[in-house]
């Protein structure tokens, strides 16, 4: 057995490569936390040494690329650890797979807040161990729609103290591959800091090459390439030349500027023949340039959108040995992604017939402005998330697996089932969660487990389809476009934006079947809330901290949101039959509910939280609060307006001072939060409201 504790001693090569200095401050840190004492490093040998070394040329040849060996050379009063790495990567997950194993560090200890335990040394069996080869080649996450991370601290963009966890938090993960955000300003570290940690850095498929926007470089100039192909090649060249020493994923792509099709600013480009030409020829001189620069690049291109459409059509001719990547729809499914109204499901994996090197985008968050999920864990269920990688891998797309991660955060638990997934090529999903609840709690798991299971099983079915489950933005998107709707006097119109969901029908309609499906999703959510506040209960008050940031915080975000576009469909219908006063009711109790969401976001903002959601912009909680205070507002001026005294005196003014009540002394306009709350009582007592914590019906 070898001996890991404080007084064990640490040798390392001179001059080590950023990665490995960066690996080796981890693992420095790990035993500290565990041991209470920082281990010497380069202090000359003790009686237990820990050395990292490269693998020899001999050796290499039995290690795949990134791998790592343990070796043991034990003796009296000098026993030696080696860490044997093929490369940089190869030493920092060695150094990783100790932490993990033997300190029992867990990978997301940064943002669940686990604590270490403490412990006076470890032993580790002296058995030469060597690691496994992953499933997937290129794994990695696109820190995407990150606006967490941006508003966190008031430094823009975001600084080291930032980005160092999320990139650490992926190579503990297994993961090599990095998007480091999403069209952040270049003089950012986050580029910089990916790959000085060791990561291949790829890029976002509307910024081929990692090429900086068009219309930034060139303000005012038209952005075709067929008008200023030079214009555009100049990007290219500057962003080659500048990452061909890095360890990159070269995206090749042609969309348009802002992530949307290029024709859409060049109508020339009318036909599917006429655009896939273009693109094709795009790609190719992409190649051809990085070509000239890097011998053996690594190419791909995403086969999302319309570009899929195109690649499945047999409009494109690409490089035979770029990586095609293709995506599934933001909810789960390999299918291609709805487009506003346009729900196509077209399959997006290859036929197995489709040679060359495949790989996918997955989703385990997504912001589309109608349903998706970004604050909360994915609303589809994790079977179907096996399922559906499962059937990629089997498609031979199992080259690549770039994961949507968001915020990171909020989405713990799906992101360590993809990280089992692309390390060992498939999971036991059961196994997977008790192992799970075990690592970030002590105690109840079974109650967890159970908690966690109705999560996916509550989520709303906006759909037929099995993935068509609604995340957290469903209560505020479609909330805000009815009350846009309502307010610009188009109720006699169908909302165009809300179709996709509803179907093409009156716009009561639409607004009553969001009312239904909110009223019923109310109810399972409300009864998990319930549950989970008990079980919550039980924990030890650390565990109560975490479990209410991990879980029942996502509960609240649901239950708060279901609440607040069920009561505002009620004030629709209230007011559509002319009982202003009940319908300001209900558009203020929507407004307390979803003012509860808010108050959610600052109960999880807690110590080093502090400000972690100041930047929602995405699902924008506060902009649906204001939303509906606007549309309260909006409902009293029909029978309390001009002098907003009216109702007051007609529902809750005493009969005795109704007749004779001096205006001069009787004429204090009440707020809109105390008029609601005295009409809600007194319709209550009238038997017009119930009185319950649920939606009204």
């Amino acid at each position: 057995m070898f001996l890991l504790s404080h007084a064990t001693a640490i040798v390392a090569p001179t001059n080590l490569a950023k990665p490995v200095q960066y690996g080796l401050q981890m693992l420095v840190r790990d035993m500290e936390k565990v041991f209470g004492q920082k281990p010497q490093v380069n202090a000359g040998t003790s009686e237990w040494t820990i050395e990292l070394r490269y693998a020899s040329e001999e050796e290499c040849s039995s290690l795949e690329e990134e791998a790592f060996r343990l070796h043991f050379q034990m003796g009296d009063g000098n026993s030696v650890m080696t860490i044997v790495g093929r490369d940089d990567l190869g030493l920092v997950y060695g150094m990783l797979h100790i932490s993990k194993k033997y300190l029992e560090i867990d990978p997301f200890w940064f943002w669940a807040e686990i604590p270490v335990s403490r412990k006076e040394a470890v032993w580790i069996p002296a058995e030469e161990q060597e690691s496994a080869r992953p499933a997937v080649r290129y794994r990695g996450w696109f820190v995407n729609d990150e606006v967490c991370l941006i508003g966190w601290r008031k430094e823009y963009p975001p600084t080291e103290e930032i980005w160092f966890p999320v990139f650490e938090t992926l190579l503990r993960c297994g993961g090599n591959m990095v998007i480091p955000g999403t069209d952040l300003p270049r003089s950012g570290i986050h580029h910089q800091l990916a790959h000085d940690m060791g990561l291949w850095v790829t890029h976002h498929h509307a910024e081929p090459l990692g090429a900086e926007m068009f219309l930034r470089a060139y303000p005012g100039v038209t952005p075709s390439y067929a008008q200023h192909p030079e214009l555009f090649e100049r990007l290219w060249r500057e962003a080659i030349e500048k990452q061909k020493d890095e360890k990159i994923i070269w995206v090749l792509s042609f969309r348009g500027q802002g992530d949307a099709p290029f024709w859409s600013m060049d109508p020339v480009f009318d036909t599917p023949e006429k655009r896939g030409a273009m693109i094709s020829k795009v790609v190719w001189r992409q190649y051809e340039l990085i070509k000239e620069y890097v011998k053996h690049p690594v190419c791909c291109i995403a086969l999302y959108g319309e570009i899929s459409e195109l690649y499945s059509g047999g409009y494109l001719d690409l490089p035979p040995d770029v990586i095609k990547v293709w995506a599934d729809n933001g909810y789960g499914k390999m299918v291609s992604r709805r487009q506003g109204n346009e729900n196509f499901r077209i399959s997006s994996l290859p036929e197995l017939s489709d040679s060359g090197k495949h790989g996918i985008y997955y989703h385990i968050t997504f912001h589309d402005l109608q349903a998706s999920n970004h604050f909360t864990m994915s609303p589809y269920s994790p079977q179907l998330m096996k399922q559906e990688i499962a059937a990629a891998f089997q498609a031979k797309a199992n080259t690549y697996l770039l994961l949507n991660s968001g915020n990171i955060r909020q989405h713990l638990y799906t992101l360590d089932i993809v990280s089992e997934i692309w390390c060992f090529g498939t999971i036991d999903l059961e196994k997977q969660l008790c192992s799970y609840l075990r690592r970030f709690f002590s105690s109840h798991h079974q109650e967890m487990q159970e908690l966690y299971e109705r999560y996916f099983q509550s989520a709303i079915a906006y759909g037929k389809e099995e993935d068509e489950k609604a995340g957290e933005e469903f209560y505020h998107h479609p909330a805000r476009k009815i009350i846009s709707h309502w307010l610009t006097g188009k109720v006699d119109q169908t909302n165009e934006q809300l179709i996709w969901a509803t179907g093409n029908v009156s716009f009561a309609d639409q607004v009553r079947w969001y009312q239904q499906k909110c009223a019923a999703g109310s109810r399972r959510w409300s009864r998990l809330k319930k549950r989970g506040q008990e079980v919550m209960e039980l924990l030890s008050e650390e565990d109560k901290i975490r479990f209410y940031d991990q879980f029942l915080f996502a509960i609240e975000l649901h239950d708060t949101g279901c609440r607040g576009a069920v009561n505002l469909c009620q004030a629709y219908f209230a007011f559509k039959e002319e009982k202003y006063p009940l319908a300001f009711v209900h558009a203020s109790q929507a407004h307390w509910d979803y003012r509860e969401g808010l108050e959610a976001l600052t109960r999880s903002e807690h110590g080093k939280w502090k400000n972690f959601y100041r930047l929602d912009v995405l699902t924008n909680i506060k902009s649906t609060v204001d939303n509906v205070d606007t549309l309260r507002r909006f409902i009293r001026m029909f029978g309390d307006s001009p002098d907003f005294f009216l109702w007051y005196k007609q529902y809750l003014m005493p009969e005795t001072e109704k007749y004779i009540y001096l205006e001069n002394t009787h004429r204090a306009v009440l707020e809109d939060d105390e008029l609601a709350r005295m009409l809600k009582k007194k319709f209550a007592a009238d038997g017009k409201l119930p009185e319950t914590g649920e939606a009204f019906k």
